[in-house]
C-alpha cells in the first residue's frame, strides 16, 4: 500500500514536470513569433512614409527630393543643402554679344568726297545730263559733286548722304545715257573768247581773265581749252606776255607749303598748275597769283606738250 502510494506520487510529479516544460516551450515559441511580427510591422511602417528614428534616437535625415530632368519646362533645380555646407558662389562673366551692324539700305559706297578718276568723271557727266551738275566733269569728287549727288538723292527719295552708293548709282544709270567723249571732256564750262592777237603766232598759253579760260594754241589753232581761276585782289595774277622758264611735275610751294602739280612757271613765283582745291570748290576760292587749272587730266596732257620757252599771254 505504502509502495503503491509512493509510485503514484512519483508518476504525478513527472507528469507535472512534463506539462510545465511543454508550457514553457509554447510560451517561448509564442514570444519569438510576436517579436518577428513586431519587426515586420516596424519595417512596413518605415517604408510607408513614417518618420524613422536612427539607432541613437535622433531623427534620420529626410530623403533627397527628386531632381527635375532636362526635358522639364522649368530649369532643373538642385536639392536644398545646409548653408554651412554650401560653397561660396563663384561669379561668372556674362558674355555680351556685340550688336550686329545693320547693312546700309542704299548699299556699298562706290565713290565719296576725295575720290578721283574716270568713274567720278562719268558720275559728273551723268549728273550734268539731268541738271544736277552745272560744270564740266573734272574727275575729282569735291564739295560741288557732293552737293550734286545730294540734290539727285533728294529728288529720288533717297537718303541725302552725298556719297555715290550702289542704289544711287543704279538709279542714275537708269535715267541717263552713257556719256560721249565730248560730255566727259568738254572744252570748258564757259565760252572761249576770241584769242588776243598776241596768241595768234607760235606756241602759246593764251589765258583770258574775262572768260576764265586757258587755250593751248599753236600757230593760231586752238589745240585744247580748260577752265582756270586766278589770284585774289590782294594777290593778283600778273598780266602781260611771258614765257615758260621752268617746269616742275611734283612741285610744292616753299611759301605756302601747298602742292602745285604740273607747275609751269612764267613770272617769278607765278605758274600755271593743277589745283585740287579748284576742282573741289570751283570759283569759291582763289589762288595766290597762280593760274589754277581745275581738270587734272587736261593739265597733265598740257604739261607733256609745253616746252620751256613757250609763250604765255595773260590778258583781261
Amino acid at each position: 500500500m505504502g509502495s503503491t502510494t509512493a509510485s503514484t506520487s512519483r508518476n504525478a510529479k513527472r507528469t507535472a514536470e512534463r506539462n510545465a516544460n511543454r508550457h514553457t516551450a509554447q510560451h517561448a515559441k509564442r514570444t519569438r513569433a510576436g517579436a518577428a511580427a513586431l519587426a515586420v510591422l516596424t519595417v512596413a511602417a518605415a517604408t510607408a512614409g513614417c518618420k524613422a528614428q536612427a539607432a541613437d534616437g535622433a531623427p534620420a535625415a529626410p530623403p533627397a527630393p527628386p531632381r527635375a530632368s532636362a526635358t522639364d519646362d522649368n530649369k532643373p533645380t538642385a536639392p536644398p543643402s545646409s548653408p554651412a555646407a554650401s560653397p561660396s558662389p563663384t561669379p561668372t562673366a556674362t558674355a555680351t554679344a556685340s550688336p550686329t551692324p545693320k547693312p546700309d539700305p542704299q548699299g556699298t559706297t562706290l565713290m565719296a568726297s576725295g575720290s578721283q578718276g574716270k568713274q567720278v568723271r562719268e558720275l559728273q557727266a551723268r549728273l550734268r545730263q539731268i541738271g544736277h551738275f552745272d560744270r564740266s566733269p573734272t574727275g575729282y569728287y569735291g564739295t560741288v559733286t557732293v552737293a550734286a549727288v545730294q540734290s539727285f538723292q533728294g529728288k529720288r527719295g533717297l537718303t541725302r548722304t552725298g556719297k555715290a552708293d550702289t542704289l544711287t548709282w543704279q538709279k542714275l544709270l537708269g535715267m541717263t545715257h552713257e556719256p560721249t567723249a565730248a560730255e566727259l571732256n568738254p572744252p570748258t564750262t564757259r565760252p572761249v573768247t576770241k584769242p588776243d592777237k598776241r596768241c595768234m603766232t607760235g606756241r602759246v598759253l593764251c589765258i583770258s581773265k574775262n572768260s576764265r579760260t586757258l587755250s593751248w594754241m599753236i600757230d593760231g589753232r586752238v589745240v585744247s581749252s580748260m577752265d582756270v581761276r586766278f589770284g585774289s585782289q590782294y594777290t593778283p595774277t600778273r598780266e602781260g606776255t611771258f614765257s615758260v622758264y621752268w617746269k616742275s611735275r611734283h612741285h610744292v610751294s616753299s611759301i605756302y607749303h601747298t602742292a602745285m602739280p604740273y607747275a609751269m612757271f612764267f613770272s617769278g613765283g607765278q605758274a600755271v598748275h593743277y589745283s585740287s582745291d579748284f576742282a573741289a570748290r570751283g570759283y569759291n576760292g582763289a589762288s595766290h597769283g597762280c593760274v589754277n587749272v581745275r581738270d587734272e587730266g587736261k593739265i597733265a596732257s598740257l604739261f607733256a606738250q609745253v616746252k620751256n620757252g613757250d609763250k604765255v599771254v595773260v590778258y583781261g
